[in-house]
């Protein structure tokens, strides 16, 4: 019965190895990471403008001075705010709703203005600021 079950395990193992291989390989025609490297002035890309423009917001979890997600200021669409991506509740990540225009974080129901500042709870404190600019095609964040 020994055999069976490894025989069993065995002959899935192709089928395993195949679901966690990914089903699209990078096309030429995908853009490139830009480089996410502090510069001497201590801002770093995040994306580009364009990246920002299609999606709304850019969230990148791996940046170099915490969780980050950028969205083009509601108040000044040539503007960018940036804020910690983490919950201050229970950290979490919070989300970007471009419809009703809050950052939502969806393990407790925190709402967030653009700026950060809290609106509903139970989140007590705000979603920490990062400084952000814009220059020529690339989104730049500094940890404050």
């Amino acid at each position: 019965m020994n055999w069976v079950g490894l025989g069993m395990l065995a002959s899935s193992l192709p089928v395993a190895l195949a679901a966690c291989q990914p089903s699209e390989t990078p096309s030429d025609t995908e853009t490139e990471k830009v480089d996410s490297s502090p510069r001497e002035d201590g801002f770093a890309a995040v994306g580009t403008v364009a990246e920002l423009d299609e999606a709304g917001v850019i969230s990148d979890k791996s940046f170099f001075a915490g969780a980050v997600a950028v969205i083009r200021d509601p108040a000044d669409e040539t503007a960018a705010i940036a804020v910690n991506s983490m919950c201050t509740h229970q950290g979490c990540s919070v989300v970007w709703n471009g419809e009703t225009k809050l950052f939502a974080c969806p393990c407790h129901g925190s709402k967030f203005n653009p700026d950060g500042s809290v609106t509903e709870g139970p989140a007590g404190e705000p979603l920490g600021r990062f400084d952000v600019k814009i220059e020529e095609d690339l989104v730049l964040v500094k940890a404050q």
